[in-house]
């Protein structure tokens, strides 16, 4: 059995927006005996957008209907009609996640993207997306070592750590390209942000808004961002500006980052420092790349060049952001996609009620809840009483809840999904529908969106994000 579905990536980003359209090849790689196991086995590009400026209507509100035509025309191009879509990922980065307007250009997007597109801007999420469609995922499974990967955009630097093909490590700094905007034809400043202002003034450089462009002193700005980035690294002690940059948590360190990859806009500017226009796109991203050439990132750790720089986001959006579930699951309805489902986490089996009934007040509001999906480690090849346990525990640590759901989704990493949730429809006496879903690891504080099911009902695809907005 094989299949072929179509995925979109849509990243709107503090300086551009980019769309791309990814073929994905999914396989049953068990054999004929064997329980399925369905696969991702291809993944392709099959078209890019040219880039495009992000539209805004003003410093601090995107225009909605200017993104929107963007996309449409984008899918006339590729030849591709909305309804083809199967999965993939809109995202609205940096910057712009902060701008007021940004979740309803989500919904302005929405019908757009086929059933099952999942909308989202934490950093986090960003930078791990970044790293896969940038290859140092890859690159750190290859040769078993760990790659950070800096994506450097126009209003943030999003760093993702992997070590042999595993994330490790999220952080995100206000570090970018377009965080001061220049006036080509008076050589006037029209932006700066708040944070740059900052850091300047401690420069004891005084910029602001229809002042002068002073070449100078914006290499000693873009020389302190790089400075900043070698903190990260932990080439230098974290100073105060660093601290005051994040807009994440910092990263846990501890290790020793063996090779660093640079994607975004201002990495082409870090590989390539020829360019002689300095302020060629009217803001300092090709200063902050010739600055972080020359810093000591590149000479005290191992540089490589990833195989996407500027398109690393919106690659990853469109062909990484997906994971499929085991082929052992149980849905008693098709009530996909599900959007949104906030993830309790529970790590032990002792206990396991009270555990389920004190998180599950992390989501009552006036004595209502939300919908949640429930996560558990599970058990390899559990017994039949082991399987009917956590199905007891489950549903009494639910309680009076239950009710108030409109499903019980369960997440599981074991392969049992199957076999507990026919035991868990039962013992509801099949009157509340049951989605269980295994292969799958998740955590609290993710949401997960779950898409219609592919390869004839076996497996569903799967994102998992962190807060759908942060600010």
């Amino acid at each position: 059995m094989r299949e072929e579905i179509f995925s979109t990536g849509i990243d709107i980003g503090t300086s551009t927006t980019q769309v791309v359209f990814s073929r994905i090849v999914i396989e049953n790689i068990a054999s004929v005996a064997s329980v399925p196991r369905i696969s991702i086995i291809d993944k392709e590009i099959i078209y890019r957008s040219p880039i495009y400026f992000t539209p805004l209507l003003s410093l601090t509100q995107i225009d909605g209907e200017g993104v929107r035509q963007i996309v449409e025309e984008e899918f006339k191009k590729a030849g591709l009609k909305t309804e083809a879509i199967s999965t993939g990922a809109v995202i609205i980065t940096g910057e712009t996640a902060r701008k007021e307007n940004a979740s309803r250009v989500v919904n302005v997007l929405g019908d757009l993207a086929g059933d099952f597109v999942v909308a989202t801007a934490g950093p986090d999420l960003e930078a791990i997306i970044a790293g896969k469609g940038a290859g140092a995922e890859k690159l750190s499974r290859q040769k078993g070592c760990t790659v950070m990967n800096m994506d450097i955009g126009g209003g943030t630097t999003n760093i993702a750590v992997f070590k042999n093909g595993e994330i490790i490590d999220t952080s995100c700094l206000d570090i970018g390209g377009r965080l001061i905007k220049l006036d080509l034809t008076t050589e006037k400043f029209l932006y700066i942000s708040p944070k740059i202002q900052r850091l300047a003034k401690g420069l004891g450089i005084k910029i602001e808004a229809g002042l002068k462009v002073k070449e100078r002193e914006l290499a000693m700005i873009t020389k302190a961002m790089a400075n900043i980035l070698e903190e990260a690294v932990g080439i230098k002690a974290k100073s105060e500006d660093y601290t005051k940059l994040l807009t994440t948590k910092d990263l846990k360190g501890g290790y020793p980052i063996d090779i660093i990859t640079f994607s975004g806009g201002v990495a082409d500017y870090i590989y390539n420092s020829k360019e002689t226009e300095t302020y060629k796109y009217g803001d300092i991203g090709i200063l902050l790349g010739k600055a972080i050439k020359a810093s000591e990132l590149t000479t005290r750790i191992q540089t490589v060049k990833p195989v996407e720089t500027l398109n690393a986001t919106v690659v990853g959006a469109g062909a990484h952001s997906m994971e499929l579930s085991g082929s052992t699951i149980t849905f008693t309805q098709n009530v996909f996609p599900l959007k949104n489902i906030p993830i309790i986490k529970v790590n032990q089996r002792e206990k396991l009620s009270e555990i389920i009934q004190e998180k599950m007040k992390w989501f009552c509001v006036e004595n209502r809840i939300q919908q949640v999906a429930i996560a558990l480690k599970g058990k390899q090849n559990p017994s039949f009483l082991e399987v009917q346990q956590m199905g007891d525990w489950l549903i009494t640590g639910i309680g009076d809840l239950l009710e108030e759901l409109q499903q019980l989704i369960v997440v599981i990493e074991n392969d049992m999904a199957k076999v507990l949730g026919h035991t868990l429809y039962r013992q509801l006496e099949y009157k509340k529908a049951v989605i269980c879903i295994d292969g799958i690891n998740v955590d609290n504080g993710d949401y997960i969106d779950i898409g219609k099911p592919l390869a004839n009902g076996r497996v569903v695809p799967v994102v998992i994000k962190t807060l759908v907005f942060n600010s």
